[in-house]
């Protein structure tokens, strides 16, 4: 089995990209973990390079974290035939078939870009507020980590009434709170960007963490990004000289100072590049003129090339392919039937995996969705397929944090037997309490119990030994002189006796 060089295995468990460099030419990078609890705030006018930023963005974090664009525009669409992402056309589907398939995408973890071109702001706005607000109530077992991007976000989130209604502004700008405010919880990680911070919502931006500001002109648009960086009003000025694709970054994920950053090349390209300078027509006055009125001007125009007709895909097909979809970093050949000596060295590493997870501070304390998505990264560096799913990793990594990784040491056979009735959330620290027992060892006191449980409150602790007690699972013993045992009655094995 090939092993990655140790610098590639560092680089993919922290899970950092390169954005673009700095004034020095030095790498210049976003550590996607840290930006998914800290959140993203681009600002820039037209023709800063924003939409060329969130490319980069997208493309070199495509293999690491799931990821959801709102694009009103269209412009990310291309993105699909490169990284695989699944591509939705808003005006296709009516809200009850958008929101199923919001809800399928949080179930399958897939990619997709929700294109709303073809439809007026205020449709566009009623389907992302579907869309978002479905993505936001999923399951919480379905929470996992994704990077959900909006372009032109102030066209869902304004600082004031416009040209759409109160009702269609109050629900999209509840479903971009939800996202900025109260995502992080649910694993959705808002990259916000826009063209004028004064006509987005405060108390959406402000809920970002990490800041890449770009070309602005105007004083107020200025002003606000001088305060979200934390420059003096004087240095702001500074911010109107940027050139296209140089951008300011400040955060816990980019940089704890504002540093400069031209963002680097991207592997794709918008549908609808406008490109520079072209030579005029050789014709001009009066063969210009000719060619203007030759024609009378009544009659009816010329009928322009029709344009191929893009048929919609019926919401099944599509809820299909999203089922199927596979993420760009898991997107390789399938591997060869292993042999027997192979499959023992991908479970030795697996167990490895698992050993190292559960060493970390306060990963019990972590979502299981989280932890999976950190598992089946790591399984990627290594080249080998996780091989479980999120329940069975569940018992996994249970059986890890009480220190049996392998589950195919025979010493442990008898007891991993009878704690196959164990429900998921008490199996650890069941696990904990039977290893004690199994090797004569003290009795693992509140304080132990409540790390590997996942909580800070001893009260839990104990009703947690009075459920396991009333499920006849173990047997609580205190002597007179206050030191606690734990029998496992089904192994007819005790722990060593402690202070309790």
């Amino acid at each position: 089995m090939p092993i990655l060089p140790r610098s590639a295995t560092d680089a993919l468990v922290s899970a950092t990209i390169v954005i673009g460099a700095d004034r020095s030419g030095a790498p210049v990078r976003i550590d996607v973990e840290e930006l998914l609890a800290t959140r993203l705030l681009v600002q820039g006018n037209s023709g800063s390079g924003k939409s060329h930023l969130l490319r980069r963005l997208l493309e070199q974090s495509a293999s690491i974290v799931q990821q959801v664009v709102i694009d009103p525009e269209g412009d990310f669409v291309t993105l699909a035939d490169a990284f695989g992402h699944v591509v939705i056309d808003g005006s296709a589907y009516d809200a009850a078939e958008i929101a199923k398939l919001a809800a399928r995408i949080r179930k399958h973890r897939a990619s997709v870009i929700l294109t709303l071109d073809g439809l007026e702001l205020e449709a566009q706005m009623r389907c992302a507020a579907v869309f978002l607000n479905t993505l936001f109530d999923a399951p919480r077992d379905e929470w996992y980590p994704a990077l959900v991007v909006v372009d032109e976000a102030q066209m869902f989130a304004p600082a004031a009434a416009g040209d759409v209604s109160d009702e269609v502004r109050r629900l999209s700008l509840s479903a971009m709170t939800n996202l900025m405010c109260r995502g992080r919880k649910r694993g959705l990680a808002g990259v916000i960007a826009t063209q004028r911070l004064a006509k987005l919502a405060k108390n959406v931006a402000a809920e970002a963490s990490n800041f890449l500001m770009g070309r602005t002109f105007l004083d107020i648009d200025m002003a606000r990004a001088a305060d979200l960086l934390g420059m003096e009003r004087k240095q702001a000025e500074q911010i109107r000289d940027l050139e296209r694709g140089h951008f300011l970054g400040l955060g816990p994920a980019i940089a704890r100072r504002p540093i400069g950053v031209r963002i680097a090349e991207v592997e794709t390209s918008a549908r609808n590049v406008i490109h520079g300078l072209m030579p005029l027509p050789n014709a001009g006055g009066a063969a210009m003129e000719s060619l203007l009125l030759s024609e009378p001007l009544a009659m009816e125009p010329m009928p322009r090339a029709p344009e191929p007709e893009v048929v919609p895909v019926e919401s099944e097909e599509l809820l299909g392919q999203i089922a199927g979809f596979v993420p760009a970093g898991e997107n390789v050949e399938p591997p060869v039937e292993p042999s027997l000596f192979a499959a023992e060295e991908t479970a030795a590493d697996i167990a490895a995996v698992l050993a190292e997870m559960a060493l970390e501070p306060d990963c019990t304390f972590q979502p299981a969705a989280q932890l999976y998505q950190d598992f089946t990264v790591r399984c990627r560096m290594l080249r080998i397929l996780p091989g479980m799913d999120l329940n069975a990793f569940r018992r996994r990594f249970a059986m890890a944090v009480a220190g049996i990784a392998d589950d195919a040491q025979p010493q442990w056979a008898d007891l991993l037997h009878i704690a196959r009735e164990v429900p998921d959330d008490l199996l650890a620290p069941f696990l904990v309490l039977a290893r004690a027992a199994v090797e004569g060892a003290p009795c693992p006191d509140d304080e132990t119990l409540a790390t590997i449980y996942g909580t800070r409150s001893s009260g839990r602790i104990r009703r947690l030994l009075e459920h396991l007690e009333k499920s006849n699972l173990i047997v609580v013993r205190t002597d007179y002189g206050g030191r606690r045992s734990v029998g496992i009655p089904a192994l007819g094995l005790t722990t060593a006796p402690v202070e309790a």
